[in-house]
């Protein structure tokens, strides 16, 4: 089978999937559900291992779960060329890419090459080298008539998306303030955990995942969903460029240390692979460069973003995301905290008492409610707390569905958004950047 031609006719797309060297979860997550418009028969191309074992264990576990089970059928390939091998007998049109980061730029930019869409988890740049290779990729995709694309799962979180609209509501928000430095006008925090369940089930992490060669330190990784929230937030469907429209003031990393024995509960291995020697003291603590804080300004507007990595979340709780973008009238505030029962929760917070008419508030909001069907607004300490149904709340898992369809929907116009392409070269510049700055320190 040939490589597919960019532009098809809507009614006549056909997708089949490349999935090369698999060794991350997000990369199952893609075929968590079925799409018209993708070939049940899923062509893998990688490394033997427990990653590819691990891979093909979950995409089973998805075809014989009780309820909606996926159908897919795996041609896998695993000698020491299969990257050659996949470029080659070009079996499918579209390549995935969920696993180490070490080489990932670099797959990228062979695939585009030979003629192939790539769908690439974040991050598709881990250092300034990777983001001089993922911008002459771009312009390879321009010249071969293929997509190249990311997987932001985060645009798809409903309080993200409620947040974003009310911002462009001037009656509630008012005009996005510029902020500075010490007090940037939009701040997104993220708190992330190694220990985590996916699927029902405790995620077994590669040990690579801890070597921040491959996988890349958390400044670049993590930060990658935060900084596009912010360009997506304050400039929606506008172009940046990275060259004139970002200043990056500071960026600073740090480690979370892990022992032998937290490293063996996630990992399933009894001793640090060689590889980690370099983070290791006393053959004992494991340093992981994991966590990072961005304090910058996108064509004006300051904007702060931090990542943290801990090992495990206490009982009864998650991974957290706090955001806030600052208005004239009112900030509009995520907080996933123990208040709000560790569910992202959304409030609108006038700056004075009294300064916002209760029924000017819950005008918008009814007209909102059109588009995102029962949501509704109660009074808070600060405002007021945005009610959203639970029809309306999808799982982290979920969301790779609502990128993949939107991914397809690309597919089948032959193009991305005008702004895409831009905004995504200005995300990496930003993260690359902010980690040979870190680093510098």
């Amino acid at each position: 089978m040939s490589c597919e031609p960019a532009q098809k006719p809507a009614n006549t797309l056909k997708v089949r999937l490349l999935v090369l060297n698999p060794g991350h979860f997000h990369a199952a997550l893609v075929q968590k559900t079925m799409y018209p418009e993708i070939d049940s028969l899923v062509y893998i191309y990688g490394q033997k291992g427990g990653d590819l074992d691990m891979h093909l264990k979950r995409i089973e576990g998805y075809n014989t779960r009780q309820e909606n089970p996926t159908h897919w059928k795996q041609e896998v390939y695993t000698q020491s060329d299969f990257l050659e091998k996949m470029l080659t007998e070009k079996k499918g049109n579209v390549v995935v890419l969920a696993g180490n980061n070490q080489k990932k730029t670099d797959y990228i930019l062979a695939s585009l090459e030979n003629g192939l869409h790539v769908f690439a988890d974040k991050p598709m740049a881990i250092n300034e080298e990777g983001f001089k290779k993922l911008k002459k990729a771009f312009e390879v995709a321009e010249k071969n008539k293929v997509l190249l694309y990311d997987i932001m799962t985060e645009r798809y979180e409903i309080t993200s998306i409620l947040q974003k609209e009310l911002s462009m509501l001037p009656e509630i928000f008012g005009t996005l303030e510029k902020g500075s430095p010490e007090n940037p006008a939009v701040i997104k925090e993220s708190v992330h955990h190694f220990y985590k369940y996916v699927s029902g089930n405790v995620l077994t992490r590669p040990a690579w995942f801890l070597d921040v060669s491959q996988q890349g330190e958390g400044i670049v990784d993590v930060t990658t969903h935060l900084v596009d929230l912010v360009q997506w937030a304050c400039f929606p469907e506008q172009p940046i460029d990275y060259t004139t429209d970002i200043q990056i003031y500071t960026a600073k990393r740090w480690t979370t240390d892990m022992g032998i024995s937290d490293f063996k509960t996630i990992t399933k291995l009894d001793t640090f692979p060689t590889y980690l020697s370099k983070y290791v003291e006393k053959d004992t603590l494991l340093k992981v460069f994991c966590n990072g804080e961005i304090n910058y300004a996108l064509k004006g507007v300051h904007a702060k973003v931090k990542v943290i990595w801990n090992y495990k979340a206490p009982e009864g709780t998650g991974d957290t995301h706090y955001s806030i973008m600052r208005g004239s009238k009112a900030n509009l505030v995520i907080r996933q905290g123990a208040e709000e029962n560790y569910i992202p929760t959304l409030y609108i917070e006038p700056h004075a008492p009294n300064s916002m008419e209760e029924s000017v508030v819950i005008e918008k909001i009814q007209e909102l409610a059109k588009k995102y069907q029962g949501i509704a607004v109660e009074k808070s300490a600060q405002g007021w707390k945005v009610q959203i149904p639970d029809a309306l709340r999808e799982s982290h898992e979920a969301h790779f569905a609502r990128v993949t369809e939107k991914f397809l929907s690309f597919l089948k116009e032959g193009k991305l958004p005008s702004w895409e392409v831009p905004n995504m070269l200005a995300k990496y510049y930003t993260t690359t950047q902010a980690l040979k700055l870190a680093k510098e320190k």
